[in-house]
């Protein structure tokens, strides 16, 4: 005989936890499984830790709809629960008449999208609140911020075990089967298996491969994962900043360009770029460093290219590849593809982080659908 759990979540990166969290208030038996030794040890940790505003995705996309209602839960969370945090706000810098048009329109936009706080700064302006950044204008966006995303995925793994969720690391699913109206899972190539009424695929980087274990065709339904690597170098030697800095982004679809990024100990950091990789690999060429030089000095005058260190690197899981057509978040029970229960997100990249409290509502929705 088989265990059986009503709620299986595949991955403990910032998503799935919070899922768990979520999910785990209204139903027992509930699991979570882990193929590391611990949480977030990939996407959800190498990454700028930004709550994002809502700026830059189309208005229809769940990745604009659950980043603005996403940003509300996670800064009144950290306020409740006393998490590390800093509403900093990001600087949209332009250094040319094109670019100032720009801002204007990306004001507008935002605000079709609910994000009705951006400000615009004239140069003197942006000297005032940056001395060291030069700008024809700048678009001020308050409620960007960051966040310890350590403490943040601690607290919902910590939510989730005292609401009654089993969470378990070293797991690696290696098998999915439909039986019935279950899934058998399969973990550590057999060492356990067990049924689970629902499975949500929160894995990340693995989702296409988790997805596929099922029979789910991912190149026809178009789930195949695109590893797209982005690389930090750190920034010493300069001014404080006050505010995240970001370049007018000139249509760039694989990211939002090299921008200055702050932790919550203030130390700062250039990136990511965008590299896209077939494999998996964390080290940063030290030789990209005159790239991510010449992609800020424009914004940032003082810089030296010595000022630049390599620091670390992270990989997102696309949905597209080098100048194809931005993607949204997939986020879906698989009833339709003949695999009811089967709950897949996939693509869940930025603005991840900024999202995953209203994901984790979201999956709730999807799952008492599903059951009732």
């Amino acid at each position: 005989m088989y265990d059986e759990f009503l709620i299986t979540i595949i991955g403990g990166g910032v998503v799935g936890l919070a899922i768990a969290a979520e999910l785990s208030q209204y139903y027992h038996n509930v699991l979570l499984v882990e193929k590391n030794d611990t949480f977030g040890l990939e996407t959800s940790s190498r990454n700028s830790e930004v709550i994002h505003a809502g700026i830059h995705y189309p208005p229809h996309f769940l990745k604009t709809i659950l980043c603005v209602t996403g940003k509300y839960l996670l800064y009144e969370l950290c306020e409740q629960k006393g998490i590390p945090y800093n509403k900093m706000g990001k600087l949209i810098v332009a250094t040319s008449d094109e670019e100032e048009e720009h801002l204007q329109k990306l004001k507008d936009e935002a605000a079709e999208k609910g994000v009705g706080d951006l400000v615009l700064l004239t140069q003197k302006e942006i000297k005032l609140r940056e001395p060291g950044v030069k700008g024809k204008a700048a678009l001020f966006s308050p409620s960007t911020g960051i966040i310890d995303s350590h403490k943040l995925m601690r607290f919902f793994l910590s939510q989730a075990e005292e609401r009654g969720a089993i969470v378990s690391f070293r797991s690696e699913v290696t098998g999915i089967e439909r039986r019935n109206s279950n899934y058998l899972v399969e973990i550590n190539k057999g060492e356990y298996r067990f049924f689970s009424r629902i499975v949500v695929n929160s894995s990340g980087l693995q989702a296409d491969r988790i997805a596929a274990f099922t029979g789910l065709d991912v190149n026809k339904l178009g789930l195949r994962i695109r590893y797209c690597k982005g690389n930090y170098f750190s920034l010493s030697g300069m001014r404080r900043f006050n505010h995240l800095i970001y370049p007018v982004a000139k249509g760039e679809k694989e990211g939002l360009g090299i921008h200055v990024t702050i932790d919550l100990g203030g130390r700062v950091r250039l990136g990511p770029d965008v590299e896209y990789v077939d494999s998996i690999d964390y080290a940063v060429d030290e030789r990209k460093k005159g790239h991510f030089y010449q992609a800020v000095k424009v914004f940032l005058p003082e810089i030296k290219i010595d000022h630049l260190n390599p620091d670390m690197s992270g990989i997102r899981p696309k949905l597209y590849g080098p100048g194809e057509k931005v993607r949204d978040f997939v986020i879906r029970d698989e009833k339709e593809n003949g695999y009811p229960g089967f709950i897949n997100l996939v693509g869940i990249e930025s603005p991840g982080l900024t999202s995953c409290m209203a994901i984790g509502k979201y999956v709730a929705s999807i799952v008492n659908e599903i059951l009732n």
